[in-house]
């Protein structure tokens, strides 16, 4: 994607988070939480832990509901009340669990949940199309992949990556959510991981990444948001910051820019 075609795709808001507040009980995971994501973009999430960022997330997943404030897709708002739902409105998510069965082959993690079948009230299953499909989502990711047939278990860290990559988005996911996406990898496989997502993006796929890796949310991600207490305290471009800055916003060393009712 040309810079001009991402400016524009940049004024798009493909996701939009308006005061969302999140109550545990008497514990306020989140107080008041509002960003946007950009279509063709790569959106990063930073904070400590205990800053809001896993709420948010199984919020915009489904796995949680706000105790108030909305989320909006393309302006229009939205219940997310499970997962399955948040899949139907084009979200998915790479959690750091990958969440893939070691004893299947790729195509079957492929089409988990997901299988094509024939037939009346005795379904069939049909292997040979999930089988050739799978291998044109992986073509057309463009995914250094060996034989679709091969089992998850004898993949490396980065083959696994990738796979748990290409199920997210190879079912036309409008926002994927990658929560630590190389966290357990070696130089190597993050490496091919980032090329991966970057690659991802520049077709038009939008992400939102959530990492405690400053040098990767700097190479990877166009906008960041800074989270401190279950508050949004700061939002900047990539390309008008620096990994310092981002560390004075969640540490409290730089005032919040923002200013929130209690």
């Amino acid at each position: 994607m040309s810079g001009a075609a991402r400016e524009t795709a940049r004024a798009h808001k493909l996701v939009e988070v308006r005061d969302v507040k999140k109550n545990f009980g008497s514990v306020q995971a989140l107080k008041g939480v509002s960003l946007s994501i950009h279509d063709g973009e790569v959106c990063a999430i930073v904070g400590d832990n205990g800053a809001g960022k896993s709420t948010l997330v199984k919020i915009l997943t489904g796995a949680h509901q706000p105790s108030s404030g909305a989320i909006a897709i393309e302006g229009r708002e939205v219940a997310l009340h499970n997962p399955d739902e948040a899949r139907r409105l084009g979200i998915e998510a790479l959690f750091q669990d990958l969440a893939l069965a070691d004893d299947l082959t790729i195509w079957q993690n492929l089409y988990l949940g997901r299988e094509l079948t024939w037939g009346g009230p005795l379904r069939f299953v049909r292997k040979r199309a999930m089988s050739q499909q799978a291998r044109h989502m992986l073509d057309g990711l463009h995914m250094n992949i060996p034989s679709v047939d091969a089992k998850v278990r004898k993949l490396s860290g980065g083959q696994r990556q990738a796979v748990a990559i290409a199920r997210a988005v190879g079912w036309k996911a409008r926002l994927t959510i990658l929560d630590e996406p190389t966290a357990a990898l070696g130089l190597r496989e993050r490496t091919a991981v980032e090329d991966l997502i970057e690659r991802l993006r520049d077709q038009g796929r939008t992400f939102l990444l959530v990492s405690h890796n400053f040098d990767q949310v700097m190479r990877l991600s166009n906008e960041i948001w800074a989270m401190r207490n279950g508050r949004v305290v700061g939002h900047r471009r990539t390309a008008e910051t620096t990994g310092d800055e981002l560390v004075a916003l969640i540490t409290g060393a730089k005032a919040s820019e923002f200013h929130h009712s209690a």
